[in-house]
């Protein structure tokens, strides 16, 4: 398990290009056969990808959480994003296409990932956060998330917003979580941008050709700075910075947030005339 603490404002402003990417680039995410994690001390928020074979892989907690399984004292979101797999918890299967989602809820003792073809294996992508008590487990395809057109084609950000984890789909404690496709011809995303100062974000971002990247914008607004992401690599986002991003084509990305509440719209927004 990857461990990051958490960055100040301050602290960030210092880091040259390898020190932010050490800090907030979470790379390397889909190792075939393997379960990755990375643990951040920001919000106490667990990222990471299980890519299996055909044969069963489990989700465990290292010592580090002081907890006798996993999600004792956690909830957990998982979009897949590669081929059909499935999802097993506490003895109950979950096939989960490409686009699909589950939510798994606090006190589940097993969590196993499974793909139907080694070929083409199933990519789950998973956030979990603290929880308070526990909820019903939910799969989520696409159709059944909420859905949100946004943008114009003059600034370049059509794109559709779908909300997995969400309190309009399904209950969770903290965790929200979702997935965003942008049009073609379409290369930004959430700009004009926003902070939130009662949540923190994760972003991973995705479909992506081999030589494409996104250049992911972060910092507080009057100190931006950039990551450059490239396919299937996430991004913190404290809850002093923003995050937003331009690629070199169209993208999709999935977001998760947790912090003090889940209203999608509790957004700092930043006028295009105080970044710099």
């Amino acid at each position: 398990m990857d461990v990051r603490q958490g960055i100040h404002s301050d602290h960030a402003k210092t880091l040259t290009t390898e020190g932010i990417r050490k800090e907030f680039l979470i790379d390397d995410i889909f190792v075939p056969g393997k379960i990755t994690m990375t643990y951040s001390h920001i919000d106490r928020i667990v990222v990471g990808g299980a890519c299996p074979g055909t044969s069963d892989i489990a989700l465990e907690a290292s010592t580090a959480f002081g907890v006798d399984f996993f999600l004792q004292r956690r909830e957990l979101g998982t979009i897949n994003i590669g081929g059909p797999g499935v999802v097993t918890i506490d003895g109950e299967a979950f096939e989960l296409a490409a686009e699909d989602g589950l939510y798994v809820p606090m006190g589940t003792k097993e969590i196993l990932f499974r793909s139907n073809d080694e070929a083409n294996p199933a990519k789950f992508y998973y956030t979990s956060a603290p929880a308070h008590t526990a909820y019903k487990a939910v799969k989520i395809n696409i159709a059944d998330a909420e859905s949100e057109a946004l943008g114009d084609p003059k600034t370049a950000n059509v794109r559709t917003i779908y909300k997995y984890l969400h309190p309009a789909v399904l209950q969770s404690c903290q965790l929200c979580m979702g997935l965003t496709k942008l049009n073609e011809g379409s290369m930004w995303n959430t700009m004009p941008c926003h902070t939130h100062e009662r949540r923190m974000e994760v972003y991973l971002y995705f479909r992506l050709p081999e030589d494409g990247v996104v250049f992911h914008m972060m910092g507080e607004p009057a100190e931006t700075r950039h990551v450059v992401m490239r396919n299937e690599q996430a991004v913190i986002s404290p809850s002093w910075s923003i995050h937003s991003g331009v690629g070199s084509t169209n993208y999709n990305f999935i977001w998760a947030m947790c912090g003090e509440n889940q209203v999608f719209g509790d957004m700092d927004f930043i006028p295009m005339t105080e970044l710099k």
